[in-house]
């Protein structure tokens, strides 16, 4: 077989250009190391080839020059997965991050976003109009990995999560064709990209289904001494199911360092923290809230009405481009004894200041989908186990994921019941992982797989084989 060498992939790469809206970033371009570098520190790749593309017609063409020279394809959309799949060695990056248009259809409450957006783009167009989709918690991230992924954020048990307000998307496949995507045409595609990652093609648009909840949310942050950890856990489990659906809300162990910035209260200390959003009548919410407050003397205790884009925007410090991110996550059915005593054991001892360990709660409309509607099928767990090692120090890398790892091995061993895909570490559990967290509709996935991407182009994600391989490595 030939192989194609750098020199030549650089003049083929310079042709390229010349046909393309976007440009080409190559290494030894001025732009390059910034066109590489992604959120998460701890990655540091050098890809052949950056297409920083502009339509999706700029899409296509790279997809067709990466496949006709069989080099590594992958894609960066807003470059905030934890595990760094948008950047190869020796690939071609198809870079959205000149695609951010966003364009709201106040009157029909829709909203059609490009590839490349990131969620605050999207709110602060749609908020304009008092009109949210359910993202997640941070702004930076991008919609395409999020929404590829399944998607939970603050609106997640009122609406759902991120795919079940999809309506539509535009993507280009492996074999370099720009095709739509929803219920009616291509109708197992559709299915397959709410909630089955990168695994299908390049998505260069999504229409969303926008919903009304005003601009004003009430959001409350309580922060509990830790030594009352396994009573709060315990507390919250029998208080939060009980809840209505415009609750959606945390417990969070974790701390903050000695910092200047952080509130006086809670400066260098451990915590166990409740933190919610409430998104229907603040009276109402006022209500439901209360025994989170009441329920001990908390060092701090922030709640009030906030404009929804402003707490969007709560999570920003804790999350600085080029820190250094390893998450794991679990779902689980319930806050038991041996939980409770596993979660407080490990926030007790991480090695990092700033780590947390995050008990998402769900249910509402999370849970009233059918498990086989989207590739997602833990519809009915309680919570998920969000592991968050979260650390600035290179020499400390490895007993920061020694330490997720760790915990998520013993809460998995409690509790088997599949993991987030946005929450996947590094995907080093590669083939275990995905089967994981799609189930019994993995088998599904695989055919679309093979429909669509039969040669296994989209695989720098968690990754679902073609059929016909997945087929052949379980006998």
């Amino acid at each position: 077989m030939s192989t194609t060498t750098n020199d030549e992939i650089t003049r083929a790469a310079r042709d390229l250009a010349k046909a393309l809206a976007g440009r080409v970033i190559l290494p030894g371009d001025g732009a390059y190391d910034e066109a590489r570098a992604l959120w998460n520190g701890i990655i540091d790749r050098r890809p052949a080839v950056i297409v920083r593309a502009r339509t999706a017609e700029d899409v296509r063409e790279a997809v067709r020059f990466a496949t006709s020279r069989a080099l590594p394809v992958s894609v960066r959309g807003g470059g905030h997965n934890v595990a760094g799949n948008a950047v190869v060695d020796g690939a071609v990056v198809v870079d959205l991050a000149e695609m951010r248009g966003v364009a709201v259809d106040a009157a029909a409450r829709t909203v059609r976003v490009e590839g490349g957006a990131q969620i605050g783009d999207v709110d602060e167009a749609t908020q304009k109009h008092g009109l949210a989709v359910p993202f997640g918690v941070f702004p930076e991230t991008g919609v395409a990995g999020l929404t590829l992924g399944g998607g939970l954020g603050w609106l997640r048990r009122r609406f759902g999560l991120t795919v079940d307000s999809l309506l539509e998307v535009e993507a280009v496949t492996a074999a370099g064709e720009i095709v739509v995507a929803n219920e009616r045409q291509h109708s197992d595609l559709f299915w397959a990209l709410r909630g089955g990652g990168g695994n299908f093609g390049v998505v260069t648009s999504f229409t969303f289904r926008a919903h009304e909840i005003g601009t004003d949310v009430l959001f409350s942050a309580v922060y509990l001494p830790f030594d009352a950890a396994r009573e709060a856990l315990a507390f919250y489990h029998s208080y939060i199911n009980t809840t209505p659906d415009a609750l959606s809300s945390f417990a969070i162990l974790g701390g903050l360092p000695d910092d200047p910035h952080a509130p006086a209260e809670v400066r260098g200390k451990d915590f166990a923290l409740f933190l919610s959003v409430w998104s229907g009548d603040p009276d109402e919410g006022e209500r439901v809230i209360r025994p989170l407050r009441e329920f001990a003397a908390p060092l701090l205790d922030d709640t009030g009405v906030r404009p929804f884009i402003e707490v969007q925007h709560v999570f920003d410090p804790d999350y600085p481009k080029g820190g250094r991110y390893y998450w794991k996550s679990n779902y689980i059915d319930g806050l038991d004894a041996k939980m409770i005593d596993i979660l407080v054991e490990h926030a007790g001892r991480r090695p990092s200041p700033v780590s947390t360990i995050d008990v998402w709660q769900l249910g509402g409309a999370v849970a009233r989908v059918p498990a086989e509607a989207t590739p997602i099928p833990q519809r009915s767990a309680a919570y998920l186990i969000g592991i968050e090692s979260n650390w600035f120090d290179a020499a400390a890398d490895a007993e920061n994921i020694a330490w997720a790892r760790e915990l998520y091995r013993a809460v998995v061993d409690a509790s088997p019941g599949g993991l987030y895909v946005n929450f996947a570490g590094f995907g080093e559990e590669a083939d275990e992982l995905t089967r994981r967290a799609y189930g019994a509709n993995y088998a599904r996935l695989a055919r679309v797989k093979a429909a669509y991407d039969p040669a296994n182009v989209f695989r720098f994600n968690t990754n679902i084989k073609p059929a016909a391989a997945a087929e052949s490595t379980t006998g």
